[in-house]
């Protein structure tokens, strides 16, 4: 099986969900927890609509559950099975694959945009996770107590009224102190004011950008090497890298996971994570938060599905990946939201309040919230080590596929010799990129511009993309011809509930949502901070630069295709290029075999595959050479 695409490590605009998300061959684990953002499933739960009422966000996420398995199985694993035979069947990146109807190319500039976009913040959240690392490399967590420097009259710190020692249960509270732990929204705890006052500086405006955060900055960059040196020999290197990085975290999940059930008032999260809210069942917003979690955590309208998918080998079984990812990804995350629930019912039960009121929203879920909850078990450094531990790993696994995705589509796109052996400088280049561009990130209002560019960047306009991917595969291209390349590719043709779902179940389920996402839209907030118009304003440019993409393309390739009229011109820019089909030769048998060896002057060049994807002549038990494509 070969990557993923990306998923969201924290999903950090998550509204209706709960809990983390994964992918099964890099598994991802949001690192988000609770209240509203994470979903139960997995994915990236709601992302839009970021009120201050922390309830409200939490009983929607066992509300979530239903559409998302709804979600999951009328979209989420069509779409992936259909984005893995689609780069498999060529062997090209999202690019690449549009010789299926050049036309449409704007569908995988518009992929590329929105990788670009997660990149750039995507690796800002990991260098946040790379701090909170470093930061728990001592005695006691910094974020335990209100002793600080940083910290405010306001701080009311659980371990400092109670006179305890780490992990001990405290005694009564004090009257006024069990008063003000209550009242959640209103107490200021060590961990947010750490988050707030100390890791960010917050400043007062999202255009009062300030200093740059040094140490955020050092990470970030540290964060930026580390992808680059794992994908410098390209799939090469990060397959290998992958292993690591998709496995260790299910390590480090049953070890929290463990703890977690033992303690005092686990039940009751639990509980609380698996009682069904049915009265926001008929909500349009978690139908729209169950589709964009979909989309978030297989990964689906990035274009990573697409490139992993290209190195695939030609007759692999991509239609059993397709599943078994698909389901892994769902199962993982309601495994990680037992983890979650447990401990968050723990800290619950601790402070004496409502589960609704311990979890938190945004990022504030896995670095203040549970932060926090693990500074009341034994030996909080260890477990708060291994926590970040398990999120960076589950970002660079994202991040390797992103990077990947852009490369990839670069070194398709130009497809000379110099730029196939330099490769590795486009890595560079692309790394270099992307965390000059994720410096403003890093500054006192970088949290308001990671949340915008999350809110928007890769929001609408990844239901728009897949759904004009599906059209214009089943309709353009011919739902016939499609499910004839996949029986050459695999021996048998989609199933007949593939076929349904490709042609109009996710076509329609994915556009009504796209209709009742727009109708209920809510401008974008930060606890109590209103985003201003402007800043709204760059969001909706944002999410329209990647989606202007496809009109733009298909004008531009109207105008320079031949044909006396329009409609001669519309047909001969939606037909296949002659080079469309499977990339290696010997792959192209019936409909795609060629009767006389291509010359230069009939036009019909198959680009030559990136070294990763070429053959590899090797040689037999028989002591004959064979040829065999490359695998990762």
């Amino acid at each position: 099986m070969v990557g993923k695409g990306a998923k969201a490590m924290l999903s950090l605009s998550s509204k209706s969900g709960v809990v983390p998300t994964t992918l099964v061959s890099s598994p991802q684990l949001m690192a988000s927890i609770p209240q509203p953002r994470m979903v139960l499933c997995p994915v990236r739960p709601p992302r839009r609509t970021r009120t201050s009422n922390e309830a409200t966000g939490a009983t929607r996420s066992s509300a979530f559950m239903f559409p998302y398995f709804i979600m999951l199985i009328f979209c989420g694993i069509p779409l992936f099975f259909m984005e893995l035979s689609f780069g498999q069947f060529a062997s090209q990146g999202c690019l690449g694959v549009w010789r299926i109807s050049p036309m449409f190319k704007g569908v995988g500039y518009g992929m590329m945009v929105v990788s670009t976009y997660i990149g750039i913040y995507y690796n800002v959240v990991i260098c946040i996770a790379f701090y909170y690392f470093f930061s728990s490399m001592t005695p006691v967590l910094p974020w335990a107590y209100c002793s600080n420097p940083w910290n405010s009259p306001d701080c009311a710190g659980v371990l400092d009224a109670s006179n305890i020692t780490n992990g001990s249960r405290p005694p009564a509270l004090p009257g006024n102190l069990s008063h003000a732990l209550n009242h959640t929204l209103q107490r200021t705890s060590p961990s947010e004011e750490y988050w707030r006052l100390y890791v960010l500086k917050l400043s007062d405006d999202i255009g009062n950008f300030g200093e740059v955060r040094l140490p955020l900055l050092g990470c970030l960059g540290v964060s930026w090497v580390v992808v680059f040196l794992c994908l410098i020999r390209g799939v090469k290197s990060s397959g290998k890298v992958v292993y690591f990085t998709a496995t260790f975290p299910y390590v480090v999940l049953t070890i929290l996971f463990i703890r977690g059930v033992t303690l005092e008032g686990a039940f009751t999260g639990i509980m609380y994570y698996l009682t069904p809210q049915w009265d926001k069942i008929l909500e349009a917003k978690v139908w729209g938060d169950a589709a964009s979690q979909i989309f978030y955590s297989l990964g689906c309208a990035w274009g990573g599905l697409i490139t992993m998918a290209s190195y695939n080998k030609f007759h692999n079984n991509c239609y059993r990946d397709s599943v078994i990812i698909s389901i892994t990804n769902c199962a993982t995350s309601v495994y990680a939201g037992f983890v979650i629930f447990s401990i968050l019912g723990f800290m619950a039960s601790h402070l004496g309040v409502d589960v609704s009121r311990v979890a938190d929203h945004g990022p504030g879920l896995a670095f203040v919230a549970y932060p926090e909850a693990l500074t009341l078990l034994p030996i909080s450094p260890l477990w708060s080590l291994l926590f970040f531990f398990m999120l960076i790993l589950l970002g660079l696994g994202t991040q390797f596929c992103l990077l990947e995705t852009l490369v990839t589509a670069i070194v398709d796109e130009v497809g000379n010799e110099w730029i196939l052996q330099k490769k590795t400088y486009v890595t560079l280049g692309v790394a270099v990129a992307g965390f000059l561009l994720g410096i403003p990130l890093t500054s006192q209002a970088g949290i308001y511009w990671l949340l915008l560019m999350d809110n928007y960047a890769a929001s609408f306009s990844l239901v728009v993309i897949s759904c004009i991917m599906c059209v214009s595969i089943m309709y353009i291209y011919g739902h016939h011809n499609y499910f004839q390349d996949i029986q050459m590719m695999l021996g048998f043709p989609p199933p007949l509930f593939f076929q349904i779902c490709w042609r109009f179940v996710s076509p329609a389920i994915i556009f009504f949502i796209l209709i009742f996402t727009v109708i209920q839209y809510q401008p974008i907030t930060y606890n109590h901070y209103q985003y201003p118009g402007w800043a709204v304003a760059i969001g909706f440019l944002m999410a329209l630069s990647s989606v202007i993409c496809i009109p733009l393309y298909a004008l531009y390739q109207l105008c320079r295709t031949d044909g006396d009229t329009l409609l001669q011109r519309l047909k001969n820019a939606t037909k296949p290029s002659r080079d469309w089909g499977p990339a290696l030769l010997e792959h192209r048998t019936g409909r795609y075999a060629l009767t006389i060896p291509p010359s230069p002057e009939d036009g019909l060049e198959v680009q030559p595959l990136h070294p990763d994807k070429a053959q590899i002549p090797t040689v037999g038990s028989n002591g004959s050479s064979r040829l065999q494509d490359s695998r990762i």
